[in-house]
């Protein structure tokens, strides 16, 4: 993601190989889900989805450490990133 640490949104860039099913999600740092980006269907290419720091329900999170795990097909990731206030 850039930038990181990041005030008030950060960009996730990835690429896909092959269509597949694509999940990022957002956890802090007790692992607790905190919002979802993407969770669908996607042809190959590449791609790239902000951030602003909100949870699922629109609130904005404290600053602070989180992780994103990026899962397509059989691949799957997990970052570091940073919120800074």
């Amino acid at each position: 993601n850039y930038p990181n640490p990041f005030n008030p949104k950060t960009t996730i860039s990835y690429n896909i190989p092959m269509q597949t099913a694509v999940s990022i999600s957002i956890y802090n740092i007790r692992g607790q889900l905190i919002n979802t980006l993407v969770s669908k269907t996607m042809e190959a290419g590449h791609y790239q989805v902000t951030w602003g720091g909100a949870n699922s329900q629109g609130k904005t999170a404290i600053a602070g450490i989180f992780l994103y795990t990026i899962q397509a097909g059989q691949h799957r990731q997990t970052k570091k990133m940073v919120l800074l206030k």
